[in-house]
This record gives structure tokens, sequence and C-alpha cells, in this order.
């Protein structure tokens, strides 16, 4: 509904009420609610599961239509984001936040700082979604209650054209809330805890859920040592516990992302129940380390035996209990659990890796794309790759295979400063700046992700500031290099109490109070000394 046609069916509302609504304006309440498009996190997990979607078939359709987003730890940062992509470029289109399980355990739990191993408490989770949403919400509101400042002074001018070009932007504003991909780990317990947790993330507003392969009680950040993989049978029943909590809400078209760690995961938990030569358990079997045996003295006491390919294998197993898979199968597993999610209710990847390489990507997802087609990945852009010293090596390792002369690098050193310039130091940034582009034409990628970029931003920040502040610079480190290009390069928190909240606060107590509204952006407001 248009805000004039809004403005219409709230009078005629008021009118029924015969004079007990008298003091309210059908103007302001109309304002009102454009102002909050979106009343539930149920609302936000329909619309967004929608966009979602209709994107997944624009880069079904063209792979240069692949999407982005950048891994948020607090409301505010998920906002400015948001904001700064529709100041930059015009539209939100394409672009989503992730919620990082990693940042919820090292920044948000109760515990303190944890590593990412799903020991903070997973009522965070859902808390944050919902935080994230808050804050988009009011940043909707916030933009709003500019242009309808903005309407109300040109109303007041007379000023019937630049009205209208504002209802009309009023009619047609592109909301701040975007999709959310968020972090469930490994489910934080059985199928039952898993569907429970998905719940209150979709009751939050989460469209897209990411559930990995490893075991929940052993769960480790996917690039550190120590990974522990679980059987296809136990994924899916997660896999379905998810899908099961979507339907219950009415997400219908929610989007799980089927994560497996394979690839850098050298043990199980469980050996597969298996039926039959062949079937999905056996393929689990098949990939795990062990020693023929010939009779029952080959046989120590605690020692499990499985018939692999035909044959009695005693399964290698660790002191800690757990199984150990044979020396270079990862990309098979891996292969293994993506086709099989993707046959059991999964609707796109993620494929953890332990360097950023599109040719390494690309030959795992075209073996994929033999079984199911329109495969496509959830990829992690992660920090905690060394991407300046991945593409150097990358870079080094092609001109010697090309039969170039690289004599004047020494591959161990590639990371030093003297290379920044050099030609080899130029073309592995420009296949850095790159990488997204040719990853998502060559392997599938439909969304690039950055885990948890805003860590190290404000820590470098930080870093800066407190080098400045505390030492020579004093109050110029905070002037010269915060607010001055605040002010020069439109950054809006520079007005902090707006952004805040205040105006939006000072509005609603004229629509309450009228005249006597005791307003606190008046002349003596300090914003005003930032124009």
């Amino acid at each position: 509904m248009s805000y004039k046609d809004d403005i219409k069916a709230l009078a005629q509302l008021r009118e029924a009420q015969q004079g007990k609504w008298a003091s309210i304006s059908p103007e302001n309440a109309a304002r009102m609610r454009a102002q909050n498009r979106f009343k539930t996190g149920l609302d936000i997990a329909r619309y967004t599961a929608k966009i979602m979607r209709e994107d997944m078939a624009a880069y079904d359709a063209d792979s240069a239509q692949y999407t982005q987003s950048l891994g948020c730890w607090h409301g505010f940062i998920g906002q400015q984001k948001l904001i700064s992509i529709k100041k930059h470029f015009g539209t939100t289109k394409r672009r989503y936040l992730y919620l990082s399980g990693w940042m919820v355990a090292a920044l948000r739990s109760e515990f303190g700082p944890l590593p990412d191993q799903s020991m903070h408490e997973k009522t965070s989770v859902p808390g944050l979604i919902e935080e994230l949403y808050t804050f988009l919400r009011q940043a909707d509101a916030w933009e709003l209650n500019h242009l309808f400042r903005d309407l109300e002074a040109a109303q007041k001018a007379g000023d019937q054209a630049k009205a209208d070009e504002l209802i009309a932007k009023i009619d047609n504003h592109e909301t701040h809330v975007v999709p959310i991909i968020a972090d469930i780990d490994a489910g934080f317990g059985n199928a039952e805890a898993t569907y429970l947790l998905a719940k209150k993330m979709i009751e939050a507003g989460a469209c897209c859920i990411q559930l990995e392969n490893q075991v929940s009680d052993e769960k480790q950040c996917g690039h550190q040592d120590g990974k522990v993989t679980v059987p296809h049978e136990d994924f899916l029943a997660k896999i379905n516990a998810v899908r099961y909590a979507f339907l219950e809400l009415g997400v219908e078209d929610g989007v799980i992302v089927a994560r497996t760690d394979s690839l850098g995961a050298g043990l199980t938990q469980k050996i597969a129940v298996t039926k039959e030569p062949g079937d999905l358990g056996d393929q689990y079997n098949s990939f795990l380390d062990g020693d023929e045996i010939t009779s029952a003295s080959d046989i120590d006491n605690g020692d499990v035996v499985i018939k692999q390919n035909g044959k009695l294998v005693k399964v290698k197993r660790l002191a800690s209990g757990l199984y150990q898979f044979k020396p270079g199968t990862g990309e098979d597993r891996v292969v293994l659990d993506c086709i099989t999610s993707l046959q059991n209710g999964a609707d796109l990847l993620w494929i953890e890796t332990e360097k950023p390489h599109v040719g390494q990507i690309a030959s795992m997802v075209n073996r994929i794309r033999k079984v199911v087609p329109d495969a496509k990945l959830v990829y992690n852009n992660s920090p905690s790759f060394n991407w300046t010293l991945n593409f150097r090596q990358q870079v080094f390792d092609a001109w010697e295979k090309e039969g170039k002369d690289v004599s004047a690098y020494d591959r161990s050193k590639l990371m030093s400063e003297e290379y920044d310039n050099t030609p080899l130091g130029k073309l592995a940034d420009e296949w850095t700046q790159n990488f997204q582009r040719d990853a998502s034409r060559e392997a599938g990628i439909f969304h690039h992700l950055i885990t948890l970029p805003t860590y190290h931003t404000a820590a470098l920040s930080t870093d800066n500031l407190a080098k400045g502040y505390f030492g020579d610079e004093g109050m110029l480190a905070y002037v010269a290099g915060v607010q001055r290009r605040e002010i020069r390069e439109g950054i809006a928190t520079v007005k902090h109490q707006d952004m805040a909240g205040s105006n939006i606060g000072d509005d609603h107590k004229e629509f309450f109070h009228g005249e006597a509204a005791l307003k606190a952006g008046g002349k003596d407001n300090t914003m005003n000394q930032f124009g």
C-alpha cells in the first residue's frame, strides 16, 4: 500500500471511532507504519528467503550474479555495513550479512572470549540474529525519517513537485533488511537440539541456516586441527531437523547450507551403519584406515574389525577412541558429502578449504556437478588464510611451471615487503582482486563471505587510535583520524545522536504530545555543529 493510500485507510479507521481518536493523525500513523515495515522475525525470514531464492536462480542463469556478505558480531556493525552499501552502491541487491559462530564464541559469550568449539551459549545465536534485524529495521526508520522530515518541509514551503518526488522515494524505499546466513555450528547437540535451535533462529529472522558435518561435542573451527566428522546418516537427520523447523514456521523456501569439513578432517567418532555393500554407510566406512587381517589372532582386546572391499580390516583407532581416515581421501569424502547433502534436502554447499585456490575448489565442484548439475557453494574467504602469501606462492608456482625465470624471488620469503611492487606482487594482488569473480565463474561459488572481518578492523582501527591518542598526537589522533574523516566522507555516524534515534524520538514526542513536546534537537543541540 502506498503512503497516500495508507493515509486514506487510516483516516477512515479514525472516523469510525466517532471522535475518540480525534488526536490521532492519519499522516503520522502512516508514517510510523512505513518506518516499521517488518513486524516479526518470521516476516523477515519469509521476505529474505524469497530474495535469496531469486538470487540463486539469477546466479544459475549468469555466474557473474554472485552474492557477497561480511560477518557481524553486533547489530550496529551490521547496520553500518548496509548503510554503507546503500551509500556507495545505491542498492542492497545481492549483498547479505553473515552471522559467524566464531565471532559469537569470541565476542558474545558470557564466559568471555572462547575458541570456535560450540562452548558458547546457543541462545546467543538467535539473540544476535534478532539484534541484527533490530538495527537494520532502525536503519530503515532512520533513513525514512529524514525523507519524511524533508517531505514536511516541502509541504510547508508549498513545493508540490518536491513533495511528490519525496513521496515517490518513500513508496519505493529499499529496505536495509537483507538475508542473513546464520551459523548453527554442528547443531549444538542431537537432531532434536538442532531443530529447537533452528526454530529460535528462524523466529528471529533467519532465512538461511548453515550446518556443518562435525560432531557437536568435539566441534572445531574449520581452520584448526582435530576436526571429527559424523556419518552421513547423522548429518542428514540434522538437515531434516532444520527443514522441519522451516516448514513448521511457514518459511517454505528457507535455505539450508550443508558444510563439509572433510577436506581437513582426518577423524570420525563413529563407524557408519551399513546393511549392504555400496550403500552410504559402506561408502563412508571405505575411507577408514586400517590393516587387513587374516585370522582372529590378529585382533587384540578393544580392536574393531569391519568388512571393507570384501576383506576384513582392523580399523585404526586412536587413544581418544576416534577412528582415522586413510590419508589423501579428503577430496573424495568432500565430493561424497556434497552429493549426498544435495540429494537429501540441502540447497547450498560449503566446502571448508585450507587455502583460497580456484583450481582446487573447481576440481571438487566439477565432480559434484556431474551428479548434481546446479550445485552451488557458499565460500569462506577466510581471514585464517594468509591471502598475500597464498597468492604470491600461486603466482610463483605458475611462473615456474611455465618456465619463467623466478630467480629474483625467494619462495620462502614471499611475504617480504620488498616484493610489494614487483611484477609478482602486483600479479598476486590482481589474482586476489579477481578471486571472487573467477571462483564464481569457474568453481560454482554463489556466495562469497568473510567470516570475521570486523574482528580485525575493530582491532586495527583501535590500535591506530590508541597509538596516536595516548602518544604525541593527543586529541588530534581522534579529530584527524576519525571525526574529520567522518565529516568529509559523509559518514552518518558523525551525528551519533541522530543515528541512535534522537530525531525519530523527537518526532514521536510531537506526535504524542503536540505543541507540549519537549524535544532534544533544538538550537542548543551540539549535533547542529555538523550541518
